[in-house]
């Protein structure tokens, strides 16, 4: 039986989703995206050219891959059209390989709004939102409130349009908040939303397609299909360091929904890691350095993110989170990115387990946000030599691969390839896949 791969981040997201599954996109006849919106940004560099993709999936540099959004999703019709126009510069055309899943619910200019004037009400306690409304529109697709894609279709597009708008207008005016005053990427409400009904006209044009059926019937055709996440596994709404995480389901289940296919259609499962950890906005983060050390891995490993711009805090490799989100998602296989920004750190520490008073944990625990935990480090030797111009594994310094072997025998799941550079070819398979 064919069956989806997946690949997903397992940390607090920015893991290297958008390389990874630009190069694995060869053996794949369909990407496909099942959630977030565009929140996520997932960045490719080809010959030296940088790609930062937002909603569509990370295939689409490849002419012969289909790339679907699924319903799963969370669309943005300006952001959506702005990313197309993007790829046109650099002529791709994507009316030619991106479908668009009609039960994907539309993030309207009204939930940017709102997703602002709740973050102004919160102050000190705000989740650090990207302000692209995802948090908004995802609340009301659970509410039944929404609006799917589907719905351009219609006739009675814009009276559904009028009327959640008006609900979300009675919200923010409840806030005490001058929405006038908030810029929607740079522009004024008014004016963005003109854009957006510009942008809707726009997607008129593309496939809008019953996706569950589509990828189902893909499935019996035997295509290969590889499932892209978005975020990571520790802002999963349910199992995540809540309430600071995101909106959708980020973990392997959530594949299934967001795709429409059965659990027992999934095959290999992916997990992406970055050699150390980073995470952007609020939040726990157990291994996080505030100091020169920190400092030095934000510099080298240019940790700024992709669609806020905002400054990663960095730390060390947490296991005890890896190994939770491991389990969590079935991982089968296990990626590492940014091997390059350890060079040159005399000494390394990677968490093994908690302590929290007198006792050591190996789970992630419930109340981390209200018991803090301190961080139980195994030291190891760093190394010297310049990972990104390795021209093969077997070259790499013993150390990292004492460090690798390392990870491996504490998460019992072994690395099937290791990144050494944001290029296209420094990536290395070590292994076959499981």
């Amino acid at each position: 039986m064919t069956k989806v791969d997946v690949l997903l981040g397992l940390q607090w997201g920015d893991e290297g989703k958008g390389k990874v599954v630009d190069v694995l996109s060869e053996d794949y006849d369909i990407i496909a995206r099942f959630q977030g919106g565009a929140n996520a940004g997932h960045t490719l560099e080809i010959e030296g050219d940088r790609h930062i993709l937002h909603l569509i999936p990370s295939g689409i540099f490849h002419e012969s891959k289909i790339n679907v959004i699924g319903n799963g999703v969370v669309i943005d019709p300006c952001i959506l059209r702005r990313e197309i126009a993007g790829l046109r510069k650099k002529q791709v055309d994507a009316s030619r390989n991106l479908y668009l899943s009609k039960k994907a619910h539309l993030i309207l200019p009204s939930h940017r709004l709102l997703d602002a004037a709740y973050e102004q009400i919160k102050g000190k306690s705000k989740i650090g939102s990207t302000l692209k409304g995802i948090g908004p529109a995802y609340t009301d697709k659970t509410a039944r409130n929404g609006i799917r894609l589907g719905e351009i279709l219609y006739s009675g597009f814009y009276d559904l349009y009028k009327s959640l708008k008006d609900h979300h207008m009675g919200i923010v005016a409840l806030a005490d908040w001058d929405y006038k005053a908030c810029l929607l990427d740079g522009i004024p409400f008014e004016e963005y939303e003109s854009q957006w009904f510009e942008s809707i006209e726009m997607l008129k044009n593309f496939r809008i397609i019953d996706s569950e059926y589509f990828i189902n019937q893909k499935l019996a055709d035997h295509k290969t299909i590889l499932a892209e996440g978005a975020q990571g596994t520790m802002l999963d709404v349910e199992f995540g360091t809540y309430p600071f995480v995101t909106s959708s389901s980020t973990v392997c289940a959530g594949v299934c929904t967001g795709l429409g296919i059965a659990p027992a259609r999934v095959g290999n499962v992916f997990g992406i890691v970055k050699a150390y950890c980073t995470r952007v906005g609020s939040g726990p983060f157990p291994t996080e350095l505030d100091d020169p050390t920190g400092e030095q891995m934000r510099v080298k490993g240019n940790e700024y993110g992709s669609t806020t711009g905002r400054a990663r805090r960095c730390g060390w490799l947490d296991l005890v989170a890896l190994r939770y989100a491991i389990m969590l998602n079935g991982v089968t296989d296990l990626i590492m990115t940014k091997a390059d920004v350890l060079s040159g750190f005399e000494r390394l520490k990677v968490c093994t387990h908690y302590r929290r008073n007198l006792d050591v944990m190996d789970a992630f625990p419930y109340g981390i946000l209200h018991e803090p935990v301190v961080p139980v480090y195994q030291e190891m030797e760093g190394w010297d030599q310049d990972l990104q111009s390795l021209g093969s594994y077997d070259a790499a310094p013993s150390a990292f691969k004492e460090y690798v072997r390392f990870i491996e025998q504490e998460v019992r799941v072994p690395f099937l390839y290791i990144s050494t550079g944001a290029g296209r070819k420094q990536i290395f398979k070590i292994r076959k896949a499981s």
